[in-house]
């Protein structure tokens, strides 16, 4: 693919990181392969994860081609870069055409980014698991990569403020390459992806710098005051309804 888009949109981007000060804490982006195709399986706890999900392949030389929802690229301004950037449209309505396009992108050798959640996490834990993460990695043959992202919440997430300020740290955690083949069950294989982000998740919360008692962003079951797990499905089922009841 030829990127005219990436490399300077990578370059406005890590121009704001140092504006902001941010502080990145890096663990295991070597798993990240040079070449040849694999899907990058990240946790969705903010609106800028695709971003700063997108750094954690840089040291190995990656540009990550993002699914990303379909509205993001009917905008005039979101949609160019998108496309610019070769992320991948997917309408939930009819999911068929953006599996098989990041199949072909696979197949070409490119790194699929992929919110196995969907959704962002209100309680900042880690939601139901969808299949299609570890199907097309069977289909097209390439390893998964487990990725977690921590601190991205306090930058720009749902039912809060934007807060751009400074000095914050990033923590971007990659895990080892988990093969998934034809032969292996899909919901066995993807209970096994979550259940080794769910321990890459707390290993990352527990190594970051800040866990102060009762933050807005930290997890219930860690001390925060973020909903639980329970709460936020009320949540999400609410904002389901209103954006029903706004259609109609």
């Amino acid at each position: 693919m030829r990127d005219l888009v990436y490399p300077p949109v990578i370059g406005f981007a890590k121009t704001a990181f140092k504006v902001l000060d941010l502080k990145f804490q890096l663990t295991g982006t070597e798993n990240v392969p040079r070449t040849g195709g694999a899907v990058i399986a990240m946790n969705h706890i903010s609106y800028v994860d695709f971003v700063l999900g997108g750094f954690g392949a840089l040291p190995s030389k990656r540009l990550v081609r993002f699914m990303a929802k379909e509205v993001l690229f009917r905008s005039r301004v979101s949609g160019s870069l998108m496309r610019g950037m070769h992320h991948i449209p997917v309408d939930r309505a009819a999911g068929t055409a953006s599996y098989r396009q990041a199949i072909e992108y696979l197949n070409a050798g490119e790194v699929v980014g992929v919110f196995p959640e969907a959704t962002i996490s209100r309680s900042f834990e880690l939601k139901e698991f969808k299949s299609g993460t570890v199907r097309m990695a069977a289909e097209a043959a390439v390893p998964v990569l487990p990725m977690i992202l921590w601190g991205t919440q306090r930058i720009l997430t749902k039912d809060h403020p934007r807060d751009f300020s400074r000095h914050r740290t990033i923590a971007i955690t990659v895990g080892e390459p988990i093969t998934v083949t034809a032969d292996d069950d899909p919901a066995e294989a993807t209970a096994h992806l979550r259940s080794t982000m769910a321990g890459m998740l707390d290993r990352t919360i527990r190594a970051y710098p800040e866990r102060p008692a009762g933050a807005w962003w930290l997890p219930a079951s860690y001390g925060g005051s973020a909903p639980t797990p329970e709460e936020a499905e009320r949540l999400d089922r609410e904002e389901l309804a209103r954006r029903a009841a706004r259609k109609k």
